[in-house]
């Protein structure tokens, strides 16, 4: 069954696809390395400069997380000297990486563009434009909800007899490996899209292995939240089932599908 979307990306002629073939670059191991190194140098110098930005701005965003991570409960605490002025330091960065993030996808595109061809490199804006949506959203979904729960759940082991007083680089990491791990898991849809382009996943492959997503969602989570408290784990899983779905919406709309025979 056939959508406007998939026409779009498959009712083309047997000449435009002769001619796409020839727009396929031919890289060797050695220039997909060094193409490899620029990209990343390029993206190295976006984070450098955003970092830059948020340095310059670091005390009022010093000040905010650390009035956030104290509203999750206890007393936040360090016994370095060099403690404090680090945490001002990872989250100036922490913000430069998310608002390099479209610079870096940018990147990211351009590296694996020469093995597309035309038509497929033409989605260069709405590739970048939703890798950065969702790796916001993700991180903003970790940030608002994800950690709240997750850091809640262990001060709630405090009592008049055990004060829970948190070391701040500890919380800290704690926290950037949420936010980050999250932004990176709403990526999905985008990483499902570039597979059923390929033709290696379908919507019917992802609808029939939906308990195994479940399965392996909810162990991700309960990796991910060491609490392993039912309400964190629903917390964490339902958006992650939430994306599974749409990815199978994404494979169905936009995946590759077999010609016929006499076509």
């Amino acid at each position: 069954m056939s959508t406007p979307a998939s026409d779009t990306f498959d009712n083309v002629q047997e000449q435009d696809d002769k001619e796409q073939e020839s727009d396929r670059s031919r890289m060797s191991f050695l220039e997909h390395l060094d193409e490899f190194r620029r990209r990343l140098l390029y993206s190295v110098y976006a984070l450098a400069a955003t970092c830059a930005v948020t340095f310059y701005y670091w005390e009022p965003i010093y000040r905010y997380l650390a009035h956030y991570l104290k509203a999750q409960g206890g007393t936040l605490m360090f016994s370095q000297p060099m403690a404090g002025f680090m945490f001002s330091l990872k989250t100036s960065a922490l913000l430069g990486v998310i608002i390099a993030s479209p610079f870096i996808f940018t990147q990211l595109w351009l590296f694996i563009a020469p093995g597309l061809y035309a038509k497929e490199k033409r989605v260069v804006v709405p590739f970048v434009f939703f890798s950065t949506l969702l790796f916001v959203a993700g991180a903003y979904f970790a940030h608002a909800v994800g950690f709240p729960a997750m850091a809640q759940f262990f001060a709630s082991y405090g009592t008049d007899d055990i004060a829970y007083m948190p070391q701040l680089d500890v919380i800290f990491s704690l926290y950037v490996k949420v936010v980050l791990g999250m932004g990176v898991a709403f990526q999905l849809p985008m990483l499902v899209f570039f597979l059923a382009r390929f033709g290696m996943v379908t919507a019917g492959f992802l609808l029939r292995k939906f308990k195994y997503a479940v399965l392996i969602i909810v162990i991700a989570a309960a990796i991910a939240t060491p609490s392993g408290d039912p309400v964190t784990l629903a917390v964490f899983s339902a958006p992650m089932l939430a994306l599974y779905v749409v990815s199978i919406a994404v494979a169905w709309v936009f995946g590759k599908r077999q010609k016929k025979e006499d076509d």
